[in-house]
């Protein structure tokens, strides 16, 4: 089993949600070779389920997260199904900066990987629903020039998340399976502006995210 975690997803050079730490990759059209799925990029915590346990973004040791709870509760239903392969979504459990108000789930898949390959976005269908597991939602699917891409993204952006209002981005990744070696070159990222990096300091006083049902109904 591989035991490195999700490798680091580069910006668009269009992403304007750049910070001093972000990677840019400025050759990144090698993308447009590929048929391309177009998915929210949700605001959480990058989680990973695998028979050994439940890893956020360091695979050193299992998490131990308080906000995690709910990751191990998912893990211990399903991992005698997950054999060798590690899936990883966003958990949504803990609050980071987007209140999602529209949230039926705390937990999406975003890609499978089996030893160092990362799966087809069928295949990863597939899993998360023999795991009855859902995925993140998809925004557009198709194939692109640059500019039909970017104006895709754009456009995506005006009109907010699937669970709210705010959408903190896209990403974009090819559509068949890869190596892991090949991961930068196939999975990109759209962030938007003045992103507000929670990563430290929304730990301090977390607090769970509601799900749709515990807003007041209109």
């Amino acid at each position: 089993m591989n035991t490195s975690k999700y490798g680091r997803t580069y910006h668009f050079p269009f992403s304007p949600g750049t910070s001093s730490d972000d990677k840019v990759l400025s050759a990144w059209q090698s993308l447009l070779e590929h048929e391309i799925i177009i998915t929210e990029k949700l605001d959480g915590e990058n989680t990973c389920l695998k028979q050994s346990g439940v890893y956020a973004r360091s695979h050193v040791a299992p998490t131990q997260n308080p906000w995690a709870g709910n990751m191990w509760d998912i893990w211990k239903s399903r991992r005698n199904s997950l054999g060798e392969l590690e899936i990883f979504g966003e958990n949504l459990y803990g609050l980071h900066s987007i209140e999602y108000q529209k949230l039926p789930h705390h937990f999406f898949i975003f890609a499978i990987r089996d030893g160092v390959t990362w799966l087809s976005w069928e295949e990863v269908v597939f899993y998360a629903g023999t795991l009855e597991l859902p995925v993140v939602p998809v925004y557009e699917t198709g194939r692109y020039s640059e500019d039909t891409l970017k104006a895709a993204i754009l456009s995506g952006m005006t009109k907010g998340s699937a669970f709210g209002e705010t959408i903190e981005g896209f990403v974009c990744r090819n559509s068949a399976a890869f190596d892991e070696s090949q991961f930068t070159k196939n999975v990109l990222k759209y962030v938007r502006k003045n992103h507000i990096q929670t990563d430290i300091h929304w730990t301090k006083n977390w607090k769970r995210a509601k799900l749709w049902f515990e807003y007041p109904q209109q």
